[in-house]
């Protein structure tokens, strides 16, 4: 992996902008205004990656759930991708992910919808699903076509990749046509062996830090609910999904474990697992060669899905 100066001191900051929600969240009681002026923080941190030239963002009402449009200037395919930010359930936003879905408008030609869904600790789950899923039932409604719509999302995200198709299938909704999972937090329980064995490899995501995220959103629910672990759910029946994994991450073997559940129940499954890439690695596509690889790998498995130009 060659990095640079300016990829090292983003990375730096958004590293230590992670660790320093811990204490906000372990407080009692929580200090909401100084939790919500590190978010912030946290998403101007992340909005530091820049954007793609070519692209423009604008504020969306989703049916009540607000959002970032991101678009291509050109070259419009019809193609909507509806991305679910990662950060715990408790952080991010549209402003932080917005690199990623830049990458994807380029790529795909593709309008680009990131739901702002509400966060814990303030609204746990099942809150963010539902906002989630919410601004899938209103692309519906405004008439897009779901085999032109995919589905991605980055670590919380990830796993609403999958949980959100869930809620569809259960609702008589129809299935988007594909779904990439990008590093997903699909096993609250934190019971793969990576969890111990990559513990330190990767500084972005340690078993500390996500314990006190697991607690923050679970607010009494069990970890293993399938909602927000689905390495437990019923996925039968649900749409293609790609899982993309860093191969430092201590998510990695629920990660796997995510692929293999998914395979076993007949899905149609791709697991990429990347040597020495760290979670969602995606973020830093402009300065990372491993990035915007893996940003096009997804985009060629989301385009293969959708109908072509």
């Amino acid at each position: 992996m060659r990095t640079s100066p300016l990829f090292q001191g983003r990375f730096d900051a958004w590293v230590k902008a992670i660790a320093d929600f811990g204490p906000l969240l372990i407080a009692s009681p929580i200090d909401h205004v100084a939790l919500d002026r590190h978010r912030l923080e946290y998403q101007r941190i992340m909005a530091l990656n820049p954007l793609p030239e070519g692209v423009t963002v604008s504020h969306v009402d989703m049916g009540g759930i607000p959002g970032h449009l991101v678009a291509p200037q050109n070259g419009d395919s019809g193609r909507v991708i509806l991305y679910f930010h990662g950060g715990g359930y408790v952080a991010g936003g549209p402003l932080g992910h917005q690199a990623i879905a830049g990458h994807y408008a380029k790529l795909l030609g593709a309008r680009v919808y990131i739901p702002d869904y509400r966060l814990a600790p303030e609204h746990p789950y099942p809150a963010p699903i539902d906002d989630a899923f919410a601004s899938y039932r209103w692309l519906l409604n405004e008439g897009i076509d779901a085999r032109s719509i995919a589905f991605s999302g980055d670590s919380a995200g990830g796993a609403m990749v999958v949980t959100v198709m869930v809620w569809a299938r259960n609702a008589g909704l129809p299935l988007p046509a594909g779904g990439v999972a990008i590093s997903p937090w699909a096993n609250l329980e934190h019971t793969g062996a990576s969890m111990a064995t990559r513990e330190g490899l990767d500084p972005q995501a340690t078993v500390a830090g996500l314990n006190v995220l697991a607690r923050a959103v679970l607010n009494g629910a069990l970890p293993g609910d399938p909602d927000v672990s689905p390495v437990f759910a019923d996925v039968r029946g649900l749409s293609p999904i790609l899982v993309q994994i860093g191969e430092n991450e201590v998510m990695l073997s629920d990660a796997v474990r995510l692929a293999e559940h998914l395979g076993n129940n007949r899905i149609r499954t791709s697991l990429e697992i990347w040597p020495g890439m760290f979670h969602v690695w995606h973020l830093f596509a402009a300065d990372l060669d491993e990035g915007m690889e893996a940003m096009r790998n997804a985009a060629a498995f989301l385009h293969a899905q959708m109908p072509r130009d």
